[in-house]
C-alpha cells in the first residue's frame, strides 16, 4: 500500500469543489463602488421564437464605480447615482425592445448606468436562469465592464 492509500484523506470520499464565487468588484484608485444586485425583470430576449413570444426572467447585477466624496460631503443625492432610479431604469431597459443576445442586453444596461453623470465605470452581469439549455444547469450569465470614454 502506498501512503496515499492509507491516509485518512484517501479513505474519505472526494469532496465536491466549492462553487466559484463571482469576482468581487474592486474600485479603481480613487473611486468608490455602488453595487445593485438581483434586479429582476421579464424580457423577451433570445434567438428562439418561444423566448420572444413568452418572455422569461432576467436578473441584473450592476456595479457602479464613482467618486462619492462630493455627495457625502454635501449630503447631495444629485452628486451620486440614485440607486432607486437606476433600478427602475435597468428594469425598463430589460423590458424594452427584444434582442437576440444577452451580450447586447448587457451593452444596453451599461449605457443606462453610464448615463448617470457620476458613473465612471460599470460592471454589468446579466443572468438568464431559464435559458433554453438541454442539460441541468443553475445559471448562465455574461459580465461586461465598460468605462466612460
Amino acid at each position: 500500500m502506498t501512503a496515499a492509500e492509507t491516509s485518512p484523506a484517501a479513505a474519505a470520499p472526494a469532496a465536491a469543489a466549492p462553487a466559484a464565487a463571482a469576482p468581487a468588484a474592486t474600485a479603481a484608485v480613487g473611486l468608490d463602488v455602488l453595487r445593485l444586485s438581483g434586479v429582476r425583470a421579464t424580457g423577451h430576449h433570445g434567438v428562439f421564437d418561444h423566448e420572444r413570444r413568452d418572455g422569461q426572467e432576467f436578473v441584473v447585477d450592476a456595479v457602479v464605480h464613482l467618486d462619492t466624496r462630493a455627495a457625502a460631503t454635501g449630503d447631495d443625492l444629485e452628486a451620486t447615482v440614485h440607486y432607486g432610479v437606476l433600478a427602475e431604469q435597468l428594469v425598463a431597459a430589460v423590458e424594452s425592445d427584444p434582442v437576440d443576445l444577452i451580450e447586447t442586453l448587457a451593452e444596453r444596461l451599461a449605457g443606462v448606468v453610464l448615463a448617470f453623470p457620476a458613473a465612471v465605470r460599470t460592471e454589468i452581469t446579466v443572468h438568464k436562469p431559464s435559458a433554453p439549455i438541454t442539460v441541468p444547469f443553475s445559471d448562465v450569465s455574461i459580465t461586461i465592464v465598460r468605462e466612460r470614454p
